[in-house]
């Protein structure tokens, strides 16, 4: 398979991961974003995977000047309406990337990297990601990285999860950075179990992992 028949797989399935319905998520940032970003002063942002925009909006309202990404035009252009519409389109550029092939170029104060799972992923493309946006972190700046942890976790099951897909460890992804130690302070570290509402209306929970890691130098 060429790198330009990959990219096109990436892309595609996105695509029709957006155009399935006119709104996937709620619009709101997630959680754990907003838990580790709320103290920081407002600088410069890349937010990775943005999907609708809902966590590069709020950064914008808080203050942040954001470089939004994804690899979905549909995805981007409904962030772009959701921006205008929170009366923060000027504080925000949206960015088309494949990030398997190509990344914002540039050095930001935080670079956010929001559950990273993909069905078309191909053997460390997650991580190769991730070293480039830490890459990106500039001087001070964090990296802040959320992923899950594992499946949903419902009293009643419909089906059973697969069990070939591997979610990375916090040790794994600090490991798999490859961040050189007398430069990186991982400031952050934390597993977390929220609740959740599955498709069906079932109540359930799922665990995430969220990490802060500051550039010190």
């Amino acid at each position: 398979m060429t790198e330009t028949s990959e990219s096109s797989t990436a892309a595609h399935y996105w695509e029709e991961f957006y155009r399935d319905r006119d709104q996937i998520w709620t619009g709101n940032p997630n959680p754990l974003l907003v838990r580790e970003v709320a103290g920081l002063t407002p600088g410069s942002a890349l937010d990775l995977g943005c999907g609708e925009g809902g966590d590069a909006v709020w950064l914008a309202r808080q203050g942040w000047q954001v470089t939004a990404v994804d690899v979905s035009a549909t995805a981007l252009h409904r962030a772009a309406k959701h921006a205008r519409e929170a009366g923060v389109g000027d504080r925000i550029t949206w960015a088309e990337h494949d990030l398997a092939h190509s990344f914002p170029s540039g050095s930001f104060d935080l670079v956010s990297a929001q559950f990273f799972h993909s069905p078309v992923e191909r053997k460390d493309e997650r991580i190769t990601a991730l070293r480039r946006a830490a890459a990106a972190v500039g001087p001070g700046g964090v990296l802040v990285i959320g992923s899950h942890a594992g499946w949903p976790k419902f009293a009643e099951h419909v089906e059973h999860p697969p069990t070939d897909v591997h979610f990375p460890t916090i040790p794994e992804v600090i490991d798999g950075l490859e961040l050189a130690p007398e430069a990186w302070q991982v400031e952050t570290a934390d597993e977390v179990e929220r609740e959740m509402t599955g498709p069906e209306g079932q109540i359930g929970s799922r665990s995430d992992t969220v990490l802060r890691i500051r550039r010190v130098r």
